[in-house]
């Protein structure tokens, strides 16, 4: 199995071996939701309650997603830097660490939400119709969350290392399994909602197997050992992954006040449709910033090793590429987005009420993805850099920002205009949070790194 070297191979040649299969391993692992979701809403006579039944449990299934970058994101970073430092025995005792913490956290997690799904769910906008759905949804989901956090957390590690086709064949394994048991449980079987998530549960089970048997193999430059849960390491690993951890867990905020808002504003006639219509809306922004974290994070572990390495040339050149991929992707998306959204739309209903009221809100929702593409690799560049408050800044920003902004626009205008609330705090906030990293990226010192 070919090596890749961070430290001396062409940086456009790494940005392009690592991005590009992280882009794509995102963009498969977006599937398992989405897949799902078209299943459900082509159920006869109940797909599109259904599918906003679904919707409303996309803030538990992102939060739980959000604890795997945590310690993904914030784990791998590190473990990278040390690479990068030639200190291959902390980098080991990093990713073992970061192995038990997830493991920690997923059984923490399991019991957590299976207890207060019921009160959650009500909380996040199901109505007295969508909420068996749901119920019975987020309940199987969540008794796979073990497999999923690890699946999704522990890929980080095998891309940093310089294995990305590896961390990349995960996904696609997961995401393969995943559509063809949909289709046994869901329109064979008729099972329903619950077909759709034991569809996804066993596939995480099995993508799962693959990412650890690599990193508990000889094939692993760092592999998975026997080494006690470090207190030390683990606050470290927490303090690199708090932004990235910040950054997907308030995206659950923002769906409970979307879809909060939305069944306030459209109330009995419109509720229901609008938070349909916004679960086809954040499934295809998925699509977009999915593959866009792919080009991001999966760049990460260039640049930490060579800031480990003190070559700052290497790392700004890191950077420019990756934010030169990241815009040429969201530029070729916002084209799409503009002139085809109706053969995404339709993949999930046939209702045209709801079809033409997706469209609207998908070519609304994505003005503004370019300046986001900016704003993505501004943010998860400063985390690889280990400036964490910064970054954490000024993701937060734009994030308080779409909420204030979702909670007022409906006052003064349609409820479906609720959706330019994305558009505005990307252009405003990423045009704001890049001149500032144009600024304070001068001032970072490579002579010497803090432990």
């Amino acid at each position: 199995m070919k090596k890749t070297d961070l430290g001396s191979d062409s940086i456009l040649s790494l940005v392009f071996k690592l991005a590009i299969p992280a882009m794509l391993a995102q963009f498969v692992n977006v599937l398992y939701n989405i897949i799902d979701r078209i299943f459900i809403g082509n159920i006869p006579m109940i797909g599109d309650v259904a599918l906003a039944g679904i919707g409303v449990c996309g803030p538990i299934i992102t939060l739980i997603t959000s604890f795997g970058t945590l310690v993904g994101i914030g784990g791998s970073v590190y473990m990278a830097t040390k690479m990068g430092e030639g200190d291959n025995e902390e980098a080991e005792k990093i990713l073992s660490n970061s192995f038990s913490l997830i493991v920690i956290m997923s059984v923490v997690l399991t019991i957590i939400f299976l207890f207060t799904k019921e009160y959650l769910l009500n909380w996040f906008g199901a109505s007295a119709e969508t909420f068996s759905y749901a119920n019975e949804y987020v309940t199987i989901y969540t008794i796979g969350t073990i497999f999923a956090i690890l699946a999704f957390g522990m890929n980080f590690f095998i891309t940093c290392q310089g294995f990305p086709t590896t961390a990349m064949y995960s996904v696609i394994i997961g995401a393969v399994i995943n559509i063809v048991l949909d289709y046994i449980f869901v329109v064979v079987l008729s099972l329903k909602v619950a077909g759709a998530a034991w569809a996804t549960v066993i596939a995480q089970i099995l993508s799962c197997a693959w990412v650890l048997s690599f990193l508990f193999s000889d094939k692993a430059r760092i592999k998975i050992k026997k080494y006690p849960v470090s207190k030390e390491l683990t606050i470290k690993i927490c303090k690199m992954g708090i932004t990235p951890f910040i950054v997907i867990s308030t995206d659950s905020i923002i769906l409970i006040v979307l879809n909060t808002v939305l069944q306030k504003y459209g109330g009995k006639e419109m509720g229901d449709l609008l938070v349909s219509a916004a679960t086809i809306v954040q499934s295809y922004m998925i699509i977009i910033t999915a593959p866009l974290l792919g080009i991001t994070t999966g760049t990460q572990s260039i640049i930490s090793y060579n800031y480990g390495a003190r070559n700052k040339e290497r790392v700004m050149k890191t950077i420019k590429y990756a934010m030169t991929m990241a815009v040429c992707f969201c530029t070729i998306m916002l084209i799409i987005s503009q002139v085809m959204p109706q053969y995404f739309v339709l993949m999930f209903t046939q209702n045209q009420e709801l079809v033409e009221l997706s469209k609207y809100c998908i070519k609304i929702s994505t003005f503004g993805i370019i300046i986001m593409a900016i704003q993505y690799e501004v943010v998860d560049a400063l985390t690889a850099l280990g400036k964490t408050k910064l970054s954490l800044s000024l993701s937060l920003f734009r994030k308080i920002s779409y909420i204030i902004l979702t909670c007022i626009i409906p006052i003064f205008f349609a409820t479906k205009t609720t959706f330019y609330a994305q558009t505005i705090s990307d252009i405003v906030c990423g045009s704001i949070n890049f001149f500032i990293f144009r600024y304070l990226i001068k001032k970072i010192s490579f002579d010497k790194i803090k432990n």
